[in-house]
């Protein structure tokens, strides 16, 4: 998507005759593109499903006040991410889970009906869990969303040396647990 195009969207959305018409191009043009993102994160398609809907509400609520200071995908990541992260942290509380048993229920989906993917893909998947929340995110973003480190770095609020340094770490742990198991 370009600059351009988003523009446009923007002025649809802003325009009192064209706001439905604006908003409905903004999540047919970004709908897929959250979901999957959103996806890697919470791994679950109903909880996909539910957090980028969340996600919209909230653009929804908020785009008559985006002023343009970044791209509107990257403020939609930032708005999915935000979004996803706090669903996992509830769902976290909500069953009073430790981390592994969390961790062993994502798992349990990547081999579920809803992931379709090779072995190798499932492996990889499940070495992408083991890692930290930031480094999972990074890597997702960098390897699978193909964002550069400067988008990446407005979504998350981090600078590029640390984000560098995270999807770095998180190579090399995936690499090992590939090579292990």
């Amino acid at each position: 998507m370009n600059e351009q195009n988003d523009k446009e969207l923007i002025a649809l959305f802003k325009n009192p005759e064209t706001t439905k018409q604006g908003f409905n191009k903004i999540v047919r043009t970004y709908n897929k593109r959250l979901y999957w993102h959103v996806r890697k994160i919470v791994i679950c398609h109903d909880d996909a499903n539910d957090v980028v809907q969340n996600t919209f509400i909230k653009v929804w609520k908020s785009l008559h006040n985006f002023r343009g200071d970044s791209q509107l995908y990257t403020w939609l990541y930032r708005i999915a991410t935000n979004e996803a992260l706090s669903f996992l942290k509830k769902k976290k509380k909500h069953l009073f889970q430790s981390i592994d048993a969390v961790s062993y229920q994502l798992e349990s989906q990547i081999d579920g009906s809803y992931f379709t993917g090779t072995e190798i893909e499932k492996k990889l998947q499940k070495a992408i869990l083991t890692l930290p929340t930031k480094q999972r995110l990074v890597f997702n973003m960098k390897y699978f969303d193909k964002l550069k480190y400067e988008e990446i770095s407005e979504i998350l609020g981090t600078s590029v040396g640390a984000l560098k340094a995270s999807f770095h770490h998180a190579k090399q742990k995936i690499e090992i647990k590939l090579t292990k198991d």
